[in-house]
Parts: C-alpha cells; sequence; structure tokens
C-alpha cells in the first residue's frame, strides 16, 4: 500500500497561511489591513520567498491601502513568523491580492444576469449532485 505524501513545503505554507491569519486578526493594529484574508501561501523550493495571497472586498483604491498596509507590516509579520514557529530561515513575504474571489463574484453575476434575461432556465443549474 502507497504511503500518503508528506510534502513539507505544502506543510510549512499552509502553518504560515494559518499563523498569517492569526496575526492579522489579533495583532496587527493597522485599519488598511482590517478585513484582508489571507487565502493561501505558496513558498519557493528553498522556503526564502512566500508569496501571500490575499483577498478583499472593495475597488482599486481598497486594495492599495491593503497593499500599504502590508508594506508596513512585513517587517513585524516576518519577525512574529520567525519567533512564534521557531524557523530557522524566515521566508521573505511578497503578498499578492488572490484574484480568485474576485473572479468567482464576476462568474456568479454572469450566471444571475443569463437567468434573469432566460437565457439559462433555473431548473438547468447543475447541483453536486449532478457532477457524480
Amino acid at each position: 500500500m502507497p504511503r500518503p505524501s508528506y510534502d513539507r513545503n505544502a506543510r510549512l505554507a499552509e502553518a504560515l497561511r494559518s499563523m498569517l491569519t492569526e496575526l492579522l486578526m489579533f495583532e496587527v493594529k493597522d485599519p488598511r489591513l482590517d478585513n484582508v484574508t489571507v487565502s493561501g501561501v505558496s513558498l519557493s523550493s528553498d522556503r526564502a520567498y512566500a508569496k501571500v495571497f490575499y483577498s478583499l472586498i472593495g475597488d482599486a483604491d481598497r486594495e492599495r491601502e491593503a497593499s500599504d498596509g502590508f508594506a508596513a507590516a512585513s517587517s513585524f509579520l516576518r519577525r512574529e513568523l520567525g519567533r512564534r514557529m521557531r524557523l530557522r530561515i524566515v521566508p521573505e513575504l511578497q503578498f499578492h491580492r488572490d484574484p480568485s474571489y474576485a473572479y468567482g463574484d464576476h462568474m456568479e453575476r454572469i450566471l444571475e444576469k443569463l437567468h434573469e434575461d432566460g437565457l439559462i432556465p433555473p431548473d438547468d443549474t447543475p447541483t453536486e449532485d449532478d457532477a457524480t
């Protein structure tokens, strides 16, 4: 029986995401980072860099505010990650907006519009049972 793969980078990325979420909720006092969600972390193969993907609700101004907030809080977040997770090498954090939530919202609006225009009957909406 094959053993499941335990990818260290994947486990560490998830631990970093969880810790960053906690730090943003309870430790970071910057109002520019209120209601910002860390949606994922991607580590480089040598673990020197971590791309932190975040999502938020708002326009381009809100996105710029969050980007500025992350730039200001980056050193604090990195220091706290090293202290709390006891990492020998703490990855440099690079913050990127996660477009998947905005894309999903856009697709949902398109589907609603198609339903309203009668191009897709409401009864033809696929369900989870249809996929199996």
